[in-house]
Formats: C-alpha cells, sequence, structure tokens
C-alpha cells in the first residue's frame, strides 16, 4: 500500500496508527456508514472530514461522526466566527490537496483550525479517511493534537 501525506506525518511524529482497506470503485466515494460497515467498525467511531469557510472568508475542519450531522451555528460559535458554510465539492482538493471522500483532517495542504466531535474522547481510537478512498486510519484521538491544531467540542445536532 503506498503511504498518504496523513501516513507520512504519523510517521513521522512515531505516532501509533492502523489501516484499513475496503473495496471501492475507483474515484467514487461511499457514504461513511457503508464504510463503517464495510470494516465491521461501529459506526459512532467512525468519523468524517467537513472542510468549511468562515463568514471571514478562512477554511475550518469539522470531524464528526458518520452519522451525526454537523451543528453549523454551534460549530460557527467554536471557532469564534459569525457563520460557516460547507466548501463546494469542487474546491476540496484546491484546499486540501485531497478529494471527496478522501479527505482527512491530517496532511492537507495548510493546517487549518480544527474541531472534532467530543464523542471521540469517549473511544481508545477513532477510524477516519487515511486520504484517499478505500483507506481508513484509526488511532487515539489524543494523539490528533500531536499533529494538527485541535479542539475537542461538542459540534452535532
Amino acid at each position: 500500500m503506498d503511504k498518504t501525506n496523513a501516513m507520512r506525518i504519523l510517521d513521522s511524529k512515531k505516532i501509533k496508527y492502523n489501516t484499513y482497506e475496503y473495496p471501492h470503485e475507483d474515484g467514487i466515494a461511499v457514504d461513511g456508514e457503508t464504510v463503517a460497515k464495510l470494516l465491521g467498525q461501529n459506526p459512532e467511531m467512525v468519523f468524517k472530514t467537513l472542510v468549511l469557510v468562515g463568514s471571514d472568508k478562512k477554511n475550518y475542519v469539522a470531524v464528526v461522526p458518520v452519522l451525526a450531522e454537523l451543528d453549523l451555528k454551534k460549530c460557527a460559535k467554536e471557532f469564534n466566527v459569525k457563520s460557516l458554510e460547507m466548501i463546494h465539492v469542487k474546491d476540496i482538493n484546491q484546499i486540501t490537496g485531497y478529494i471527496r471522500g478522501g479527505c482527512s483532517p491530517i496532511g492537507m495542504k495548510k493546517v487549518f483550525p480544527t474541531i472534532v466531535d467530543e464523542s471521540a474522547l469517549s473511544f481508545d481510537k477513532i477510524v477516519f479517511s487515511g486520504g484517499k478512498i478505500g483507506l481508513q486510519i484509526e488511532m487515539n484521538p489524543n494523539d490528533l493534537c500531536k499533529v494538527i491544531r485541535v479542539g475537542f467540542k461538542n459540534i452535532v445536532r
């Protein structure tokens, strides 16, 4: 398996992680619930990475359980911006260096302020995109602080 940016960064910081691959069609993203089922994982510990743009025109990242819905108002309050909206799908690669369905919170082109839903802290390990479709990384959520600027807050509905 080729290493992704996310994996290279974790390796360079000597952070323990596991990877899982799941079957997919080239370039076609599957929803997080399906990924959890394919991996036999509890969907509450499988997270999706959402990239947002604030009213201040800056980008932000929210990492939430795949079955949960991001609360944009709560999230904006935590980032201390007036409002947030999802970036357009067509802009994902330009902003992050990743593609839709393969966007990892680790290893984006820039390190954006990131909030992970606090539910992650109730697990020893969480699972999220490894940086390409078909690849997931499993690691301790507390170790995210060693590689990205992250906070843990309640940001889901």
